[in-house]
């Protein structure tokens, strides 16, 4: 079956003072609050190749939430009808900061 590669393209990082209303808790044994997610910028991209490796730098927290996702498209699946054709928006299951993706089937 033949494979297609995924871009993977960061689309928004939710800063914790959003989820909490700006009463962010600490990060557990410190007094410091948690941070907007810092693997990841705003508009970042990423390639995931038919070998189905993790992207460097990708978080392998956040690889392994959308990676359901990615392999659909990969192997040439869609999802609902109100989607793009060849695209999806998934994210990263941490809720205290989490991270949403838009993955695109690229036809080679």
């Amino acid at each position: 079956m033949p494979r297609s590669r995924v871009r993977i393209t960061v689309l928004k990082r939710v800063d914790p003072e959003y989820i909490f209303d700006g009463e962010v808790p600490n990060m557990p044994g410190t007094v410091k609050p948690y941070p907007i997610c810092g693997v990841f910028e705003d508009g970042q991209e990423f390639i995931l190749e038919k070998d189905n490796k993790r992207p460097e730098g990708f978080c392998p927290w956040a690889f392994h939430d959308i990676f359901k996702d990615a392999h659909i498209l990969m192997f040439g699946g869609d999802f609902t009808p109100w989607t793009l054709e060849g695209t999806q928006i998934t994210c990263c299951s941490d809720g205290i900061r989490p991270v949403s993706f838009k993955l695109e089937r690229i036809k080679d």
